[in-house]
């Protein structure tokens, strides 16, 4: 993981991270006892409004995958993501993640110059390590119930406890 984290400090990308299931399947692996969980994809989220076109994320990922050719980079400026999910523009990535589906999946993480882990957590950590899943405030139940259906958690994290119902946070 720091091997990741400092490829992509090396980028050099404003208000740069790596997030979503990098930061939670790691700390669900290890409340439940398991080695590393195979991930979907390696989430880096950034946030330029100056080069805002989808064309400027593929080449970072080219760029990540001469790093490393077996991850799958999923690399997103946050900065036009606001058009997709039909929100107003946001104003950096901590605002973005908030709109993340769920509250253990809107973390994200850097390492700066001094070595040093850094996070964003718009919702806090205590869902994450309670092994609590529940939706964002503002997020769709029906969206976010298709993909908790869909992800299979609890195959994987059987003492997730999964809420399908916006619960004051």
């Amino acid at each position: 993981m720091t091997n990741i984290l400092k490829a992509v400090r090396g980028l050099d990308l404003h208000d740069c991270w790596v997030g979503a299931g990098f930061v939670r399947n790691k700390i669900w692996d290890v409340k439940h006892g398991k080695d590393r969980t195979t991930l979907n994809d390696i989430d880096v989220v950034y946030f330029d409004k100056s080069n805002p076109d989808k064309k400027y994320d593929l080449e970072i990922e080219n760029k990540l995958k001469n790093f490393n050719s077996s991850l799958n980079w999923s690399v997103k400026n946050q900065s036009r993501m606001h058009f997709r999910n039909g929100h107003k523009q946001y104003t950096d990535c901590k605002q973005a993640i908030a709109h993340w589906p769920e509250t253990a999946t809107s973390i994200a993480v850097r390492l700066n110059f001094e070595n040093k882990i850094e996070y964003i957590a718009p919702y806090g950590l205590e869902d994450l390590f309670n092994l609590l899943v529940r939706p964002t405030p503002n997020f769709d139940l029906t969206t976010y119930n298709a993909r908790i259906a869909n992800k299979k958690w609890k195959e994987k994290w059987s003492n997730l406890v999964i809420k399908t119902n916006h619960n004051p946070i």
